[in-house]
């Protein structure tokens, strides 16, 4: 038996933020970012329907990009102190990853961290609050995922929280959001899209009820992410649809090692300045995990399907599959991001050479591999893969050379 869920209620398009007077409840924790919210004048729109809705609202600001366990227990802490029983997350997925892990540490006062770490295995909530969801960004859709990303700072590991009851109950998926985004994090936030449909479409929970969602999210991202890039505000307004819909997919169907990979890399160089922006590693390392996961017959085919969705071509699975690498590193080119960890520089912008030396990178690379193969996205990957064929894979994507194993 599989399962497929979303949230109950999902509000799109211009406006729909309105939808928080609609909501029921007495105490509000409304959880923010850095500032951009406030100074768009999102966060005031959101104070005032929750009051109009007749709730107490109380403010949690400040989580930080790549949130950390310590940020997730102050927010806890404070939720303990104010006893919401609306907690409403608005901003990147930062914010919101942090507030679901929150919740339970809410709900649950007791549960530890490892606990909450483990698969699938999240004590059932909403017995004291309900949980809404606005993005900013369009890219992680934690909007409508069963999934969030804390980072344990102190290890340089970040850590996937995977489980249905941190499906929001309410997403509010309103474009007017999305305007706000630096082209930066446009770019790295629609590749993580991109990322999360591809993964979905050929990993092994992938359905009836997920492909239809992952490959039209693929069509919408090719047709739309570099114009959003470049300022048309109509493709942005798609991207933040098609990005929801990749996160429907993935949250059903699962991901693969791309992730794996960008969860063990992402802080495990920030002691050198090297903090490897999510959306950021998950371009750079698609290309190679399509070449490394195409030499399993079942996801060539499936990777061959995209390709003749995205129309771009190939007489048979092996040309199209190449077609297909080719057109997403050409993306990245569009999107000015790196090809390899190598070259990954300042601003996470192409150069000659990158933040992370080669003797670092090297030096802890076993570490890095074995921490990526136990990942929890790993298990749903087309193809095996063994801790020494991680390193070698790892190592292509630091170097940007050919995988052939």
């Amino acid at each position: 038996m599989a399962r497929f869920t979303l949230p109950r209620d999902l509000y799109h398009g211009k406006g729909a933020l309105e939808a928080l007077k609609t909501l029921k409840g007495t105490r509000a924790m409304v959880c923010v970012g850095g500032g951009s919210m406030k100074r768009f004048g999102f966060l005031d729109k959101v104070v005032s329907y929750l009051k109009e809705a007749g709730m107490e609202v109380e403010l949690f600001e400040g989580i930080e990009p790549d949130p950390s366990v310590d940020t997730v227990m102050r927010g806890a802490e404070a939720m303990l102190a104010f006893q919401p029983d609306w907690i409403v997350a608005i901003g990147g997925g930062s914010p919101i990853d942090a507030a679901k892990a929150m919740w339970i540490k809410y709900e649950y006062p007791e549960i530890t961290f490892e606990e909450m770490c483990v698969v699938f295995g999240i004590p059932e909530l909403r017995k004291k609050a309900h949980f809404c969801a606005i993005p900013s960004t369009s890219g992680t859709a934690t909007e409508v995922t069963a999934f969030s990303v804390i980072t344990d700072y102190k290890k340089g590991v970040k850590y996937p929280l995977a489980d249905f009851e941190i499906t929001p109950d309410v997403a509010i998926v309103d474009p007017e959001l999305a305007e706000t985004m630096p082209k930066k994090l446009t770019a790295h936030t629609g590749m993580d899209a991109m990322t999360h449909a591809i993964e979905a479409y050929v990993s092994t929970a992938n359905c009836e009820f997920t492909d239809p969602l992952a490959i039209f999210a693929i069509k919408m991202i090719q047709e739309d992410l570099v114009g959003s890039y470049n300022g048309d505000m109509t493709k942005r307004a798609s991207m933040h649809n098609a990005q929801c819909l990749a996160g429907m997919a993935f949250s059903n169907a699962l991901l693969g090692i791309v992730h794996s990979m960008a969860h063990k890399t992402g802080a495990v160089f920030e002691d050198l300045g090297a903090h490897i922006i999510h959306g950021a590693a998950n371009a750079m390392y698609l290309p190679k995990v399509i070449a490394f996961n195409a030499k399993d017959e079942t996801a060539k085919k499936r990777y061959g399907v995209i390709a003749d969705y995205m129309g771009l071509g190939g007489a048979n699975d092996d040309e199209k599959v190449a077609n297909l690498i080719a057109y997403l590193r050409g993306m990245n080119d569009a999107l000015n991001i790196p090809q390899c960890i190598k070259n990954y520089g300042a601003d996470a912008l192409p150069c000659e050479q990158g933040f992370v030396p080669e003797n670092v990178f090297l030096q802890r690379l076993p570490e890095i591999a074995k921490n990526a193969v136990a990942d929890a996205c790993t298990g749903s990957n087309p193809r095996k893969i063994s801790v020494e064929e991680m390193e070698k894979l790892l190592k292509c994507c630091y170097y940007d050379t050919e995988v052939d194993f």
